[in-house]
């Protein structure tokens, strides 16, 4: 977790920044320092405020209602390119009419779309960074209604979990991930709660909404033991694992583990092959050089180097790599930026993408939660530089959808981030990058739901979501008007 002192220079996000439909700034959880607002990023936040102001009133809405329109989505994209260049599939005369966006939107809201990498925190956290910020900006005065009322962190709790996932964006089906700790009550779920999580959507739903993770912790007192309780009782979808041990305390990390280590982890892959499971995500990168100076003990896990081998050695296991081992989140774009720049590669997604190639394997996929959302709103071009190396290296139907929400907010904007960008021509062409398409094409449509649907022998021909319950309860809270909030739950560093 960031450290009291570390959190004292921090806002909450929801407090300290616009409700924008896009955000403007990077937002950290409490796992890594966020960095300040970039001059870019001033500018796109100014223009979208001013496209806003001047295009809600056409539309007879406030600057907020309308950013909570499919125009005020699609306003945005439009101001970022105007900022970056044109990177996002929107145009002026979309963002300009309510009806004209809504029928885009409304035409690709039956897109399947399967977040394989969603958070909340449990109800009995005592991660309450979030809540004391809260209360410190009531203090301070800058929110007027936070003064002198108590704060909880109900925002990442089960509930607003399901309102961002399943109401304010298009997500059909939803994975349950978890973060381990050295200290039992820093869990943000329990493997049970998880799995109870995940029993409670499914059952209400009526249809198969909702997967969930078991985390496995190497070197932890007990942890074989725990493995078999998972496999017998928690029943789970697939495995979560932290190389770097304990992510959320990294002071008390004191088992970090290497994915090829055949005494400590080779056994486990053994067990639960045996017991029918192929499927090993594993937490890399998010460890930009800030973060290596504090935590140098730790850098060497956070790599990929260990993959490659885990691969060759267990081919029946597919191993997805979260956040594509993406090394720069809480570091400056500019400076992974520069370094895409001079070499065509970025720490340490470049040597994810090589494996397949390197060793010869077909079982490594690559998770674009955290890594995404964070080039979309700090240098867009890294994001469309990211997604050409992923494809071209790990291949279109080894890259799946995640998007490490809640931190970020409902992940709708994510999802119409990667609707609507493409790969810059001289990009594609320099590097061999195949274009990413349309936003209901092939690669999107497999990036976005098929390639998971497959890994976790989902059917999505004969899946209920259509029709279920929480069809019917979308469709009656859209009907009745609905309202993202447009917010983030994370950290900023204040203006």
């Amino acid at each position: 977790m960031l450290s009291d002192q570390e959190l004292a220079n921090l806002v909450r996000a929801p407090l300290a920044t616009d409700a924008t439909p896009v955000p403007t700034q990077l937002v950290s959880s409490d796992e890594y320092l966020p960095i300040a607002q970039t001059e870019r990023q001033k500018q796109v936040e100014a223009r979208m405020n001013a496209l806003g102001d001047e295009w809600g009133r056409r539309n007879g809405l406030s600057r907020r209602r309308f950013f909570q329109t499919a125009a005020g989505m699609a306003t945005a994209f439009v101001a970022m390119n105007d900022v970056y260049g044109p990177l996002f599939g929107a145009t002026p005369a979309e963002a300009k009419s309510v009806d004209l966006a809504q029928a885009r939107a409304e035409g690709l809201k039956d897109q399947f779309i399967m977040d394989v990498h969603t958070h909340f925190l449990r109800d009995d956290t005592r991660l309450v960074g979030f809540a004391k910020m809260r209360e410190a900006v009531g203090k301070a005065g800058w929110n007027p209604e936070l003064v002198g009322k108590p704060q909880t962190v109900d925002d990442l709790k089960y509930p607003n979990w399901f309102k961002e996932i399943y109401l304010d964006s298009d997500t059909k089906v939803a994975l349950i991930s978890g973060s381990p700790s050295e200290e039992p009550r820093d869990w943000f779920l329990t493997n049970d709660m998880k799995r109870d999580a995940r029993t409670k959507v499914n059952d209400w739903a009526g249809s198969r909404r909702c997967l969930s993770h078991a985390v496995f912790a190497p070197g932890y007192p007990g942890w074989m033991d725990e493995v078999d309780r998972a496999i017998e009782v928690d029943k789970p979808d697939s495995w979560k694992g932290y190389t770097v041990g304990d992510n959320t305390n990294k002071q008390l990390a004191h088992h970090p583990w290497r994915m090829d280590d055949e005494k400590l982890v080779y056994p486990f892959y053994e067990k639960i092959v045996k017991a029918g499971y192929d499927i090993v995500c594993v937490h890399k990168g998010l460890f930009a050089p800030s973060v290596a100076q504090q935590f140098p003990n730790l850098t060497a896990y956070a790599g990929v180097d260990d993959v490659g081998k885990a691969a060759k050695d267990w081919p029946n296991i597919r191993f997805v790599i979260y956040h594509s081992a993406y090394r720069w989140v809480g570091g400056r774009p500019e400076d992974a930026w520069a370094q895409f720049e001079q070499t065509g590669r970025l720490e340490w997604t470049s040597d994810l993408a090589d494996i397949p190639a390197k060793y010869g394997v077909t079982n490594v996929y690559g998770d674009l939660g955290q890594l995404f959302a964070m080039t979309a709103v700090a240098e867009p071009r890294l994001a469309a530089a990211l997604m050409g190396m992923l494809v071209k290296g790990l291949g279109s139907d080894h890259v799946v959808w995640g998007t490490d929400a809640l931190w970020t907010g409902s992940p709708q904007w994510q999802i119409e981030g990667l609707r609507r960008l493409e790969i810059p021509e001289e990009m594609q062409k320099k590097y061999g990058y195949a274009p990413l398409g349309p936003a209901d094409g092939p690669l999107k449509r497999a990036i976005f739901g098929e390639n998971s649907a497959k890994m976790y022998r989902y059917e999505v021909k004969k899946a209920a979501w259509r029709d279920d319950r929480f069809a019917a309860l979308k469709a009656d809270y859209e009907r009745a008007g609905r309202a993202p909030s447009n917010l983030r739950y994370g950290y900023v560093v204040p203006g």
